[in-house]
């Protein structure tokens, strides 16, 4: 698409003319909630590097793949949702290695890594034992 020049903001007319596309695309974007600047106190866009990678992302989906505005915002949610996804899924899979760690390290002592209680039982004396 475009290259970025460094980190930091950049207004709505900068952005427009990297990706050579009207301001007024932008809007309707931010009003469709596909993106989301942030503003100063004087109520100017500012978009990140993040949002020029989604609107990069969004752009991809619009010119190459000829997906419209409500293809796109639905591809953005499941998206994000796989992300959220993946993320509870590392953070499960962390669990289980924490879990698994424990529980190796308590196999040194059956009786504390059991998780049934083992009762020891002493073995009855010969003479009390049944023939």
């Amino acid at each position: 698409m475009t290259k970025r020049k460094s980190k930091g903001a950049y207004m709505i007319s900068a952005v427009a003319e990297m990706y050579e596309i009207h301001p007024q695309t932008l809007r309707l974007y931010e009003r469709e909630g596909l993106l989301k600047p942030s503003r100063t106190e004087g109520n100017t866009r500012l978009y990140t590097d993040e949002d020029l990678l989604r609107l990069e992302f969004i752009l991809s989906l619009a010119r190459d793949l000829g997906v419209n505005i409500s293809g796109i915002a639905i591809i953005l949610q499941m998206r994000e949702r796989m992300e959220e996804m993946q993320r509870q899924t590392q953070d499960f899979v962390k669990y289980i290695q924490e879990e698994v760690l424990l529980r190796a390290a308590a196999a040194a002592d059956p009786s504390k890594g059991a998780m049934v209680p083992i009762r020891r039982t002493v073995p009855l004396p010969a003479s009390t034992r049944k023939k």
